[in-house]
């Protein structure tokens, strides 16, 4: 998951890859869910859908996406309109294996959170990370904050 904790939002990018070699994630698809650390809500989803709403009532104009404190996020489905899809989303929540279809053995969303800190202090990240899936075995590490990753762009910048 990488963050900008910059503003009073957080953008992430939620990326996941299935590095089992011949073990594909089948229909019905991955469900990904946490536990906020606070009270923080996803204001706006991209390439995915949180499973239920919960309690929004103190919005009185914008409501967001969703309040849960523990979300459960899946895949949108491949036919999903373009403007609602992020790169390598869309699939249904069906990952190919790493030896099988690397291309089709990464699955990623964008989030917008709001309700959260801005600073290193401040921000408390999501904990108890749960990836359910056919087959089951799937076993998710403590978040951290890392430092930024350095892309250098076809022309050298």
């Amino acid at each position: 998951m990488g963050c900008d904790f910059l503003d009073p939002w957080w953008l992430c990018v939620v990326t996941m890859n299935n590095f089992q070699m011949y073990h594909p994630i089948m229909s019905p698809g991955w469900t990904l869910a946490w536990t906020w650390a606070n009270k923080e809500v996803i204001w706006a989803m991209m390439g995915a859908q949180a499973t239920n709403q919960g309690d929004c009532a103190k919005f009185r104009y914008n409501i967001p996406h969703s309040c849960e404190k523990n979300p459960e996020i899946v895949d949108l489905l491949p036919n999903t309109p373009y403007n609602q899809q992020f790169s390598n989303c869309c699939k249904d929540g069906i990952l190919a294996s790493r030896g099988e279809d690397p291309s089709a053995s990464v699955s990623a969303f964008q989030i917008t959170v709001g309700s959260a800190g801005t600073t290193n202090r401040t921000v408390k990240l999501p904990k108890k990370f749960t990836l359910v899936a056919p087959g089951g075995g799937y076993i998710c590490s403590a978040a951290k904050i890392t430092r930024p990753t350095l892309f250098i762009t076809p022309d050298g910048r």
